[in-house]
């Protein structure tokens, strides 16, 4: 009998911590010293480190020096019951400094000295609103790019083609001024084209994508390239499930993404890094446009480098069309990265700080028609 008994509390604690680990919002337990007793994997993947590394720290070694989250944990040690507090930045150096949270602390019921404390990220919820804004600047985009297409690039044929006549019955000096026409009109060429990647509007063609394989694919594009002196960092979590995509877009994405980090960096950095890291994270839904039903993302892809950074009156405009800090960028990079991204359903966000700079995109997994996960 005591033996049965025993093997059911196992089974129960087993079940009960699955439970936890489970849940889609950073929890964590508190002793009476307020030190970390227990963490879910959202917490751990909140603060960025694991469970046994976060029990080895009390509250306030893991949160901002005063932070309301010690007043709150105070006053439930005190009065009991529960309270809560919105919109607290508990950013830091360490997990980011644009962490803003609702908190809210409750006393345990089974243990008297135990305080549970459960974060809700808001800026999830705010980077989804500016997705959808990103969205409505790449449809405008592609309605120009139809319209930029049929009217200029018809006449900019027959301009380069009257500069190239001119050229050859022209002096040396005039024929400085008709290569400038040619090249001149071979940017501008150029640039349409690129209006035109927003103005196809046709229905993506999708297949379960391993992303692991597409990131690999452009590390070695890159790594004889433009990010030849940057060194490579992988965290990739082994199990993720096939994402379901475009393959050949999804590496344009990235290669835009590691392309922009490597230029941020710079040639003559000695100490360039970029990292390259997969998650599963669980909980992530949003809205599609023209669907009733939310859309789980639970695949997280992120691109960090340590560069200097981007300005910060450029981050909320940053996936908008013409928005760049290169002199001879167009803009159009990021912008193409964010209708990529949103047509497979998808967000992609920005955060920054001086040496730590993170593009995160988190993707639909790939679901067969029986429903299974892969």
């Amino acid at each position: 009998m005591a033996d049965q008994v025993k093997m059911q509390t196992s089974e129960s604690g087993s079940r009960a911590d699955a439970i936890f680990n489970i849940l889609p919002l950073p929890v964590f337990v508190l002793g009476p010293d307020d030190r970390i007793l227990q963490a879910n994997h959202a917490a751990q993947a909140f603060f960025e480190t694991s469970q046994s590394m976060m029990q080895r720290h009390y509250l306030s070694d893991i949160v901002p020096f005063g932070s309301p989250l010690l007043s709150l944990v105070r006053s439930v040690r005190s009065q009991g019951g529960s309270v809560s507090e919105y919109r607290v930045d508990l950013g830091s150096p360490r997990i980011g400094l644009d962490r803003i949270v609702d908190i809210f602390v409750s006393a345990s019921s089974e243990d008297d000295d135990a305080v549970i404390v459960m974060l809700q990220e808001k800026t999830i919820a705010e980077k989804m609103d500016r997705q959808l804004t990103h969205r409505s600047a790449a449809r405008s985009i592609s309605a120009m790019g139809s319209m930029l297409a049929h009217e200029i690039k018809n006449p900019l044929s027959g301009i380069r083609g009257a500069a190239q006549l001119l050229e050859t019955s022209v002096g040396d000096e005039d024929r400085t001024l008709t290569q400038l026409i040619c090249d001149e009109t071979d940017r501008i060429v150029k640039l349409v084209d690129r209006f035109e990647d927003f103005a196809d509007g046709r229905p993506i063609e999708r297949e379960p994508v391993n992303i692991h394989s597409v990131l690999e694919h452009v590390k070695r594009l890159a790594g004889s390239g433009f990010a030849r002196n940057i060194r490579f960092v992988e965290q990739y979590d082994p199990s993720l499930p096939l994402l379901f995509g475009n393959r050949d877009q999804l590496v344009q994405v990235f290669l835009n993404l590691i392309k922009n980090a490597a230029e941020a960096i710079g040639m003559d950095t000695i100490d360039g890094e970029i990292e390259l890291k997969t998650a599963f994270r669980p909980g992530v839904r949003m809205n599609s446009p023209g669907n009733k039903t939310r859309v789980a993302l639970p695949l997280e892809i992120l691109v960090r480098d340590n560069g200097p950074g981007v300005p910060d009156d450029l981050m909320r405009s940053l996936f908008d069309p013409f928005i760049t800090t290169k002199p001879s960028g167009s803009g159009l990079g990021l912008a193409l990265v964010s209708k990529i991204i949103g047509d497979h359903g998808g967000v992609a966000e920005c955060e920054s700080q001086p040496r730590r700079t993170i593009f995160r995109v988190l993707m639909p997994m790939y679901t067969p028609q029986d429903g299974r996960s892969v």
